[in-house]
């Protein structure tokens, strides 16, 4: 046989095994799911990540004929399920229900996890914005942001507000409002939303930063006063509840945001189905309404979009962070 006649077999046979592979890869991505998928939730059951996964996945289930089951992974403010999908196999079978407090300042307050977000993990999706509340308790005697501050620089030492935990979006939220107006807050984490409304009822702690679904049931029992939102604009919701920033704090954005997230290498194909389904999902009319009644606006958007938002998040709040001198110890 010649040289040439092998090199010519050798490279069909090559070419075979590629096209065999292909095919396969192909075939498992049309044939998607073909068991159960998990999805991960990084915060133990009830909070708002567990909350919007319990109300999709009934709907994924529909739509490609296989379970989606909801796994509450908590731990290391959220390090501890975030970093199983990360290192999981990347074939569609296990999601990530993310949110910004583990996705991106956690990393930042704990940044040995032996992985980057940015580089492990794929966006499937955005799917929802859980607005950051700023409440008090009503003797403190204000009722909107500037009357806090004043408030505060009036006291001596400055006043202590509570929230969800070191490196959460409430912890943030109040880093972000000491940096931008120069007020002495002294923060105290608690490990979780309910122990942390309850002692804002109590009057224990006379400031709070709390997830709006959190804090509005006491708001509407009278038992604490919202002050304003950190989101960008108004909640078509609550047009009535004005933002943080549109009350004279320069700057002031942050959001508690939820998305959906894979193992870096998961076919696109998969990707693309999963979030054209969310997308479906989160528009119809129960699962808006089901939104709406937790504090919560529908926010979807793509892969794309949504690894690029992810990127932008860690470019802004880095320096923020560093500057507010937020650690884990």
């Amino acid at each position: 046989m010649t040289p040439m006649r092998r090199r010519s077999i050798g490279q069909a046979a090559l070419a075979l095994a590629f096209g065999g592979a292909a095919g396969r890869e192909a075939r498992a991505q049309e044939g998607w799911p073909s068991r159960s998928v998990t999805m991960i939730v990084p915060w133990a059951a009830g909070g708002s990540n567990d909350v919007v996964a319990r109300l999709l996945s009934p709907g994924l289930q529909k739509a490609f004929g296989k379970s989606f089951v909801v796994e509450n992974r908590a731990g290391g403010g959220g390090a501890v399920g975030m970093g199983q999908v990360a290192r999981a196999r990347p074939d569609g079978y296990t999601l990530l229900v993310s949110s910004a407090s583990n996705h991106v300042f956690n990393h930042f307050v704990v940044p040995d996890q032996g992985y980057d977000p940015r580089e492990a993990l794929s966006a499937i999706c955005m799917m929802v914005d859980v607005p950051n509340a700023l409440a008090v308790h009503p003797s403190l005697g204000v009722s909107d942001v500037q009357g806090l501050l004043t408030k505060i620089r009036a006291t001596p030492g400055g006043l202590s507000y509570a929230s969800t935990g070191v490196g959460s979006s409430n912890h943030l939220a109040g880093e972000l409002l000491r940096l931008r107006t120069g007020v002495e807050l002294n923060h105290i984490p608690y490990r979780g939303g309910g122990p942390a409304l309850s002692d804002l009822i109590a009057g224990t702690v006379p400031v709070a930063f709390l997830n709006l679904p959190t804090v509005m049931p006491a708001v509407e029992a009278g038992q604490v006063r919202l002050l304003g939102i950190g989101g960008k604009s108004r909640l078509p919701s609550r047009p009535d509840t004005p933002t943080i920033g549109e009350q004279g704090v320069e700057g002031y954005e942050i959001q508690s945001w939820t998305g959906l997230f894979t193992p870096r290498g998961t076919p696109r194909p998969v990707i693309e189905r999963v979030a054209a389904q969310v997308k479906l999902l989160l528009a119809e009319p129960t699962t808006h309404e089901r939104l709406v009644e937790s504090g919560s606006e529908n926010i979807w958007a793509g892969p794309a979009d949504t690894d690029a938002f992810v990127r932008a998040e860690f470019e802004r709040w880095g320096p923020i962070v560093k500057q507010a001198g937020v650690t884990n110890g």
